[in-house]
């Protein structure tokens, strides 16, 4: 089922919660909805529910006008944050709860609610109660109460927040796998950034009720459009400066920066005297000297941090005026660390900088 929000707005009270919103979520895609917490997403998941009702602007499902109808004219499954399950009912009873309310005939109910579990990989968990369960066998009673009803979308708010870490990678990834065998059109709403580029098709960057932008994983990673996503989705260097030159039709810049002079990709939208930020993964980052001249970047400082996370050797690195590089060396068995006070180059490639608008 295709998704469209056009120029929503809800208001509560004086708070305006989303602020002229518009979507387009295709049909059978995994459209996640990410932000921090208040930023309106879960308020837009409710939205698209019918749990609330917009100021205005309009929502449509495959074409049609929705906008008005209560959640159980929506054809959709939800699952919620805490779960929601009801305690004294077995598992089975909790999946066939909406199927009873909609006077399923029994016989059918049963071969459903079987089905349903089956999915879920919780056969022969149908007579325990919730609380004989584990917290990710729990929200799998959840998903499945939501998938019975066969329901032409599905909505997932903050599902995984409630499990432990090594769990959760667990049901991600379940989630994930179910959702592409069922080809059923998903919202998910989390402000993990992690878990939002490992499962989406697409991801929409909200803050403070309003769109940031709208892309694939790789797009919002690798081309943000704005400090904010930039900062938000992963880690990066963000250094202030302003475009001096521009090359190869606008797509490369050199930007003038309290550190120097920066060579990187160009934002299409930047001109010469624009204000930009350039920003760095950590990744892609060195320490060391330069190697291929003219092709990378360099800027001196010294190692304020380092901290040892296993498959990563991550540095803080002061730069002056206040600012701290972060260099991420992968892999760093056979890496010697340096000590805290040890003056360094970061080194990185003009291939991996980007210059985007301020």
């Amino acid at each position: 089922m295709n998704i469209e929000l056009k120029d929503i707005v809800k208001s509560f009270g004086s708070l305006e919660a989303v602020s002229h919103v518009s979507l387009d979520i295709k049909d059978g895609e995994l459209f996640t909805l990410l932000g921090p917490p208040g930023c309106g997403k879960t308020t837009i998941l409710r939205l698209i529910g019918g749990f609330h009702e917009a100021n205005s602007g309009r929502i449509l499902f495959d074409g049609k006008p929705v906008m008005g109808k209560p959640p159980y004219e929506r054809n959709i499954g939800m699952v919620f944050q805490n779960y929601a399950l009801w305690p004294h009912m077995t598992n089975a009873e909790n999946v066939a709860y909406g199927l009873k309310i909609k006077k399923v005939p029994r016989n059918e109910i049963v071969e459903r609610v079987n089905h349903a579990l089956g999915k879920v990989n919780l056969e022969g968990l149908g007579d325990r109660y919730p609380g004989q369960l584990s917290g990710g066998q729990q929200q799998r009673v959840a998903l499945a109460r939501a998938l019975v009803l066969n329901p032409g979308v599905l909505l997932l708010d903050e599902p995984l927040s409630n499990l432990d870490a090594k769990i959760r990678l667990q049901v991600r990834a379940e989630i994930r796998k179910l959702q592409k065998d069922l080809g059923i059109t998903t919202v998910y709403v989390t402000h993990d950034q992690e878990e939002a580029l490992t499962l989406s098709d697409r991801i929409a960057v909200l803050n403070h009720g309003e769109l940031q932008q709208v892309g694939t994983p790789w797009e919002l990673y690798e081309r943000p459009a704005n400090p904010f996503v930039a900062d938000f989705i992963g880690i990066n260097n963000l250094i202030p400066g302003e475009i001096r030159e521009t090359e190869d039709n606008g797509k490369r810049a050199k930007v003038a920066t309290k550190f120097g002079v920066l060579l990187g990709a160009c934002d299409s939208r930047l001109k010469i005297g624009d204000k930009c930020t350039v920003c760095v993964r950590p990744e892609t980052a060195a320490i060391g000297e330069r190697k291929n001249g003219a092709s990378e970047n360099m800027i001196p400082g010294a190692i304020s941090f380092a901290s040892f996370i296993g498959n990563t050797m991550r540095y803080d690195i002061d730069i002056g005026e206040n600012t701290i590089l972060r260099v991420d060396i992968q892999n760093p068995r056979n890496h010697s660390p340096h000590d805290i006070g040890d003056k360094v180059n970061v080194v990185f490639s003009t291939a991996t900088t980007l210059a985007i608008p301020s």
